[in-house]
């Protein structure tokens, strides 16, 4: 019988359609600042946390005063939560004197055909 109900939903849904269980859940976005030790240091990290979301497949891109960064950027896979939901991080660097030039950062995350979803943090808001 359960050879039955698999042919039966692949007539049903054509072989090259995806089925997706559940719904898609835009996660929630944080940029942390670098901290005053490490821009001391000479550099300038910053972390977007994108917390609670569904499906696994979302991207992170970060933007530098509204432009694409061109600064070091790497990203963290999807990891799985509780209540089946999934967590991800990017980083992004930069030397702290290029730090002390930016007005704002933006970290966007997209995923499939969903408007992209984006926290802005400006520098002016951070405590230096």
């Amino acid at each position: 019988r359960r050879f039955d109900a698999f042919v039966s939903l692949w007539i049903t849904f054509g072989g090259g359609t995806r089925l997706s269980v559940g719904s898609d859940v835009r996660p929630t976005l944080t940029v942390l600042p670098p901290s005053r030790e490490e821009l001391q240091q000479g550099t300038a990290t910053l972390v977007c946390l994108a917390d609670k979301g569904f499906p696994s497949d979302w991207s992170l891109a970060w933007k530098v005063d509204g432009s694409s960064s061109s600064w070091e950027e790497s990203r963290s896979p999807g990891v799985l939560g509780g209540g089946a939901l999934y967590s991800w991080s990017s980083t992004l660097r930069l030397p702290a004197n290029q730090w002390a030039k930016v007005r704002s950062v933006t970290c966007e995350a997209t995923q499939g055909s969903q408007t992209a979803l984006s926290e802005t943090l400006r520098r002016d808001q951070c405590s230096q």
